[in-house]
């Protein structure tokens, strides 16, 4: 019968009593890890995609795995994440919630799909210097991005054409939050804004953290850009 050992090789107690103290099953005890052939292979991809992406976790890690034709889930690759002793940069402690006894932008929880929405823009720029904006939606609730629209330009009309066409398609939210800028808070936006019955929120100036969630967004949609161009 085989049994547990010490350092000197003695026996202490028979591997049938240890295992019914632990709980464990016996064959679980004896099992042998059995590593399949690919991965050796799947670490290295691991490895390589953690290096180029070092912002990622391994759950877009596994997303970016698939598209190289790997199918792996989530499970497995971290796993190997954590036998690998791979790691991201830890999060930023949160700020404290702001409140203003004003109401113009209360810091409120969405609950449920259409609550909270937010749009922002994102700056950036071709291969060849040129400027173009990204105007970005996103659902506060299901964090799910609801468009990213492109131009050279993007002023409070182009805005007001998104829009139009986005409350088409995905229905009319109950709020939607923003910053400061002229393209969000012209008259000719918060009006028509007001006539859908679409309650404004405008965060305080420079108070990004207010708007975490499409300042969130934007600054992954960013990262990714930046390591397309760059290889």
């Amino acid at each position: 019968m085989n049994s547990v050992r010490d350092s000197l090789g003695h026996d202490q107690v028979s591997e049938r009593r240890a295992c019914r103290v632990l709980g464990q099953s016996r064959s679980t005890q004896r099992r042998q890890p059995v590593v399949p052939s690919d991965e050796p292979r799947l670490v290295r991809e691991i490895i390589d995609l953690a290096s180029q992406y070092g912002r990622y976790g391994y759950r877009r890690v596994t997303e970016l795995l698939g598209r190289r034709g790997w199918k792996v889930n989530h499970k497995r690759v971290e796993r190997l994440w954590r036998q690998e002793g791979l790691k991201v940069p830890q999060k930023q402690q949160k700020r404290r919630r702001l409140w203003f006894n004003d109401g113009s932008c209360v810091r409120l929880r969405p609950r449920h799909r259409d609550h909270f929405r937010s749009y922002d823009f994102v700056h950036c720029r071709t291969h060849n210097g040129r400027a173009f904006r990204m105007l970005t939606v996103l659902d506060e609730y299901t964090r799910e991005c609801l468009c990213i629209d492109v131009e050279r330009r993007l002023n409070s009309e182009s805005v007001l054409e998104h829009l139009s066409d986005l409350f088409v398609r995905r229905g009319v939210p109950d709020h939607i939050r923003s910053d400061n800028g002229p393209e969000f808070t012209a008259e000719r936006v918060r009006d028509w804004l007001h006539r859908g019955e679409v309650k404004t929120l405008f965060i305080g100036p420079g108070s990004p953290w207010e708007s975490g969630y499409i300042e969130s967004f934007n600054g992954k949609l960013r990262y990714e850009l930046q390591c397309v161009v760059e290889r």
